[in-house]
């Protein structure tokens, strides 16, 4: 007899092999609920299956009836916690997997018994609700073995350990990082990995994703027509398998900057799983103009139910993932000079799984006048940003933005039960926001900046609550490029590095995130249009800073350290066996030396994005361990190209997707002119151990 009810529950059923007239299978019990100390799984068998010997279980059958009960060892189930068993069965003509289960009398849907998804962290806990992630196992090649690499995930114990399993034979046991090196190992061989608790094996990954030859993964991708360049990506679970799939916008060959006139072509966004297979596409319509500044799209689940969704701004004309049309499709609002300065805007909340728009409302901020952005001709009217922020400490929230130059707006969202609602808007023009007219960059940060547990917007020069009211502002200006993170870990709290774009002010600055203080600066030197901040070099502690216009390699205190600069003012990844970042530009990765820079891939057969800005269309902890994967377009655009790191290293660290600002960086990463990414804490040489994530999954 169970000794407790399962709140709710979720069983993944796996039929393991197949022969003529039987079949192997195993079963994965995850609790969704309060613990339980006992368990009975029933199902019920549709095509005449029979089990004949089963283990870790005591299965008992009755017609088509099966039940199955804890052996002992493993009644206990804990909040979130996973048993296995498997057996042996029979059938006769066919072996569907069955339609539904049920712990301790509660249908298993993988979800709790609730009417709405959770809007707070579950009793006695507190958090952020994150992504509910599988291992993220992967068998990258190296040299004439594999590196297999998986997650340890925000909410387990750092001490976990882990044993690795090549064709279902425990190979290794692994406590001290989360990679092996499996030496003299076939190309093709497949792995799980098992987390170990109590000295027993948990449930099983999924099987390893396999980087054969070249150190990359290849996920085909189709093109909406000869003239369109796969552009920017992003992740999330969209299906809600623990598993990212993959949201790619599409580029025409014809795309403008805002400051150029010329009607465009139709801009895409598509989604791929990781086999290549579209889940949808999404045409924005004529009357979306392609460029950078134009479409910011946000991945992220935003109500909770543990499947991501897809927002961004649509027009008469959109059409979604399902066929339907939004507004009028005969619309066209373009001007002779390409650009669309009237006709109604939208945001649009879109199905992961579909693509279907579930909630469109009018964008805010409106365009209202254009002149009143800064020229009346169209160029700075349609300047966007998005990102996404946990603006109450506990559930994302959307953020959507206009205008950087001179007025600027922007506007919070949540959307619960189906559909988008207001948070908050601030605008440089209400009363008393003047001053915050002009400082935006070409992208935004979000970040917890006072350490109360909700995120701020760091919006360049300026930094707005989570509340959407004032919190502090340089009056530096605009700019091109910004870092925000604990770039000195001698110093309570984050910094941010920031260049300028005003030859009258600083070239570039580090300041206090907390209170917008500035630390120090580098000398006015005209439009400085790019700058880098993190541990790149272990000769200094903490971050070292560089930039277009100001000499040499600067120190957290800004001194200079170098007078070599790095060869390139781009992105950073983490991708060797040390914590120091190395430098990621167009199709190549290096590692910073004083003397020169040391090559460590050179990527083969694709492509960077964004004309001189030369930008992957991704870079994130993707797969596998802490360290990063770049995501390239091969040069026909026929797959995204996926290279992870050959290198076993001996550092272990949650996933960064489960640190809530690296992964919200993720999100925002496509915005405008792409930044990379910088998680909460410090990553780098001299690192103290990392916290584990406040965080809970659904």
């Amino acid at each position: 007899m169970a000794s407790a009810a399962a709140a709710g529950c979720r069983v993944t059923y796996t039929v393991t092999n197949q022969w003529q007239g039987g079949f192997g299978a195993n079963v994965d019990i995850t609790n969704l609920g309060d613990p339980v100390n006992g368990w009975a799984l029933t199902w019920t068998y549709a095509s005449g299956q029979a089990v004949t010997q089963a283990w870790n279980a005591t299965v008992t059958q009755t017609g088509t009836s099966v039940r199955a009960t804890d052996a002992g060892h493993n009644a206990a189930i804990a909040t979130g916690g996973t048993v296995s068993f498997g057996f042996n069965g029979s059938f006769t003509t066919s072996n569907p997997v069955p339609a539904s289960f049920s712990l301790n009398g509660v249908v298993c849907n993988g979800m709790t018994p609730t009417s709405a998804p959770p809007t707070s962290a579950p009793p006695g806990g507190s958090g952020r609700q994150m992504e509910d992630l599988d291992r993220g196992l992967i068998s990258v090649r190296s040299g004439s073995g594999n590196l297999v690499s998986w997650r340890l995930l925000g909410a387990e114990a750092f001490d976990t350990s882990f044993n690795v399993y090549r064709a279902g034979t425990r190979i290794a046991t692994v406590t001290s990082s989360t990679n092996y090196l499996d030496s003299g190992a076939a190309a093709d061989a497949s792995y799980t990995v098992r987390a170990v608790a109590g000295g027993v094996d948990q449930a099983a990954s999924p099987a390893s994703l396999r980087f054969t030859g070249g150190g990359y993964l290849d996920v085909p991708i189709q093109s909406p027509g000869s003239i369109y360049s796969a552009n920017d990506a992003s992740v999330g679970d969209l299906d809600g398998d623990g598993q990212y799939e993959i949201v790619l916008k599409w580029d025409p060959s014809d795309s403008k900057d805002n400051s150029q006139s010329g009607v465009t072509s139709n801009v895409y966004v598509d989604a791929y799983r990781l086999n290549g297979q579209r889940l949808w596409r999404i045409n924005l319509g004529r009357n979306i103009r392609a460029g950078a500044h134009y479409t910011q799209f946000q991945v992220y689940d935003y109500d909770g139910d543990g499947k991501a969704e897809i927002a961004m701004k649509t027009a008469d004309g959109t059409t979604d993932g399902t066929g339907k049309v939004i507004g009028d499709a005969n619309a066209d609002y373009r001007n002779s000079s390409g650009y669309i300065l009237s006709g109604p805007e939208y945001l649009t909340m879109f199905n992961g799984q579909t693509g279907a728009a579930m909630s469109t409302v009018n964008y805010d901020p409106p365009r209202g006048t254009v002149s009143s952005w800064g020229d009346s001709y169209g160029n700075r009217v349609d300047r966007f940003l998005a990102g996404t922020a946990y603006l109450d400490g506990q559930r994302p929230s959307l953020i959507m933005a206009r205008g950087y130059y001179t007025r600027t707006v922007i506007a919070a969202w949540d959307f619960r039960n189906g559909s988008l609602t207001k948070r908050w808007t601030f605008d440089s023009n209400a009363s008393g926001n003047s001053a915050y007219a002009g400082q935006g960059d070409h992208q935004l940060a979000v970040a917890d900046v006072d350490a109360d547990g909700r995120d701020e917007i760091v919006y360049g020069a300026m930094a707005i609550d989570d509340n959407g009211g004032r919190l502090w502002n340089t009056g530096n200006g605009h700019g091109d490029a910004m870092h925000v993170g604990d770039l000195d870990p001698a110093r309570p709290g984050l910094e941010e590095f920031k260049v300028d774009e005003d030859g009258s002010k600083p070239s570039s600055w580090m300041a206090d995130a907390r209170t917008g203080q500035v630390l120090w600066t580098t000398a006015p030197n005209g439009d400085n249009g790019r700058g880098v901040s993190d541990d790149i070099w272990p000769g200094s502690p903490g971050a070292e800073s560089w930039s277009a216009a100001a000499d040499g390699l600067r120190d957290t205190h800004g001194t200079v350290v170098s007078t070599r600069k790095p060869g390139s003012t781009n992105f950073v990844v983490w991708w060797d066996a040390d914590t120091t970042r190395e430098l990621l530009d167009g199709t190549h990765i290096d590692k910073y030396g004083t003397s020169g820079d040391t090559r460590l891939l050179t990527a083969s057969g694709v492509h960077s994005n964004n004309g001189t800005k030369s930008t992957p269309s991704l870079s994130a902890d993707l797969f596998g361990d802490w360290r990063e994967e770049v995501v390239w377009p091969t040069t026909d655009n026929t797959a995204l190209r996926i290279y992870s790191t050959t290198t076993p290293t001996s550092t272990k660290l949650y996933t960064l997707m489960h640190d809530c600002q690296y992964r919200e960086a993720i999100a925002w990463q496509n915005t405008a002119y792409n930044q990379p990414p910088h998680p909460s804490y410090f990553i780098g040489t001299g690192m103290a151990a990392p916290k584990q994530p406040a965080i809970y999954v659904r």
